[in-house]
């Protein structure tokens, strides 16, 4: 029978301990010249006090004086220092608060830059939010106007366009034009040469189709009233095919008078920039 002996060897390394810095290496030194001043002028003041005392009292006859004469003596000898520390305290307390204040300004001016940041973010999010559901909406309010045309100019209308034109302009929709059918309705004429009243209104089931694309519609300019400051984004819904489309069915409404939505005026949009930089108008009509 064979033994075996298995002899471990642990080699245990301790770990360093940490190495504690002398009491007393650690001395303050204040960094404030004032300070420093102070306590250089303190020094100063009492090795001035002590050869006082050597020179024309004595320090014998000086711890005989009585109680009186004494406290005098070192109400006057003690009244500079109070003075001298009194007025460091308060360029000291100055200065304090000067950096105080200069710290306030900038946690102010940085809870700001957070503050515009954290509402451009919430403002980007609103516009992306928007984006999406303005292009389903477009889609929905395309397909309100597809069958809008087909009820007033395909076969079960004035016939002017037959089933297979028709498929061909919804094969147009499907592959993401979705204002088709609007540029199609803008361009059979101008109020006056087409009766859009009938158009639209005309029937009951034009008449719904119609109103559904106004609430639709509306319910757009809503949300981007919400999350566009500049009123771009609201210039180019309005601008569109669905957005003239829809403008000429408010005006021809039987029974409300919407509320205008106008676009941006150019001409006081220009006189806003003439009123910014008057400089820069001089320099260009005296090159012209």
């Amino acid at each position: 029978m064979k033994t075996t002996n298995r002899s471990t060897t642990t080699n245990a390394v301790a770990d360093p301990e940490p190495v504690s810095e002398p009491v007393g290496h650690n001395v303050y030194l204040p960094r404030d010249w004032r300070i420093q001043f102070g306590l250089m002028l303190t020094g100063l003041w009492f090795l001035f006090l002590a050869i006082y005392v050597s020179t024309n009292v004595g320090w014998g006859s000086f711890m005989d004086l009585p109680i009186d004469e004494m406290g005098a003596f070192l109400e006057g000898a003690f009244a500079f220092l109070a003075f001298l520390w009194l007025v460091i305290g308060l360029f000291i307390q100055q200065s304090v608060l000067a950096e105080n204040n200069e710290e306030l300004r900038r946690n102010n001016l940085h809870s700001e830059k957070q503050t515009q940041a954290i509402a451009a973010t919430e403002l980007n999010a609103r516009q992306e939010t928007f984006f999406k559901i303005a292009d389903a909406t477009r889609r929905q309010l395309g397909a309100i106007n597809g069958l809008l045309f087909i009820s007033s100019q395909g076969p079960v209308g004035n016939n002017t366009y037959n089933v297979d034109e028709l498929a061909e302009v919804w094969k147009q929709f499907a592959n993401g034009d979705y204002e088709v059918f609007s540029r199609m309705f803008l361009s059979l004429g101008p109020l006056g040469e087409v009766d859009f009243y009938d158009l639209f209104y005309g029937t009951e089931i034009r008449h719904n189709h119609t109103e559904n694309f106004l609430v639709g519609f509306d319910r757009l300019i809503k949300l981007a009233k919400e999350c566009d400051t500049d009123n771009i984004i609201l210039d180019s819904l309005l601008i569109s095919a669905h957005g003239l489309l829809n403008q000429r069915m408010r005006d021809l409404h039987p029974s409300i008078k919407f509320e205008m939505v106008a676009v941006t005026n150019t001409q006081e949009y220009f006189e806003s920039m003439q009123r910014l930089i008057p400089e820069d108008l001089e320099a260009l009509s005296t090159r012209q």
